[in-house]
């Protein structure tokens, strides 16, 4: 099974800095899950999905699911990981190795090999499609020519 998809909202975290402060909030409130949907832009189905996969776990009044401080902070250290292509066994193994009476160094080195990474990951895909886009516009160019000047303009060139 495979997560669903999300779109990414603005408010998303960019590191964990925000996800560290959400998690020193001393809010008792609770959230219920439309609104937890909402606020993170993501369904309903989403939400259960994590809680199915531990990474969540609301509490419940009859078939209502409440958020708590804890699940909101799990959230974004998700949707956080999610945006910058950690898989849900990563984010989880982040997740897990919180201790909110120790240092969290196990945690944040944890993170960091992760990130280092996942970093050198991305900039080998970056190089790889900067490539492919230059392969891309040669061929392009290439094939405008051999059709010569009446050769249609492509709207997705940039």
């Amino acid at each position: 099974m495979t997560e669903p998809q999300h779109r990414l909202m603005a408010s998303e975290p960019t590191s964990f800095e925000p996800v560290i402060n959400d998690a020193a909030d001393d809010s008792d409130e609770l959230t219920r899950i439309g609104d937890m949907a909402q606020r993170f832009g993501v369904s309903l189905r989403t939400l259960r999905f994590y809680e199915d996969k531990g990474l969540l776990s609301p509490q419940r009044e009859g078939n209502t699911r409440l958020y708590t401080r804890r699940d909101r902070a799990r959230m974004s250290i998700i949707m956080l990981g999610r945006k910058v292509g950690f898989s849900l066994r990563d984010v989880k193994q982040i997740i897990d190795l919180y201790d909110p009476k120790g240092p969290n160094t196990k945690q944040f080195r944890f993170a960091l090999d992760k990130s280092e990474k996942q970093l050198n990951r991305l900039h080998k895909q970056r190089t790889q499609l900067d490539e492919a886009i230059g392969e891309l516009g040669q061929t392009i160019d290439f094939l405008r020519n051999k059709l010569g000047p009446k050769a249609p303009e492509s709207k997705t060139r940039q």
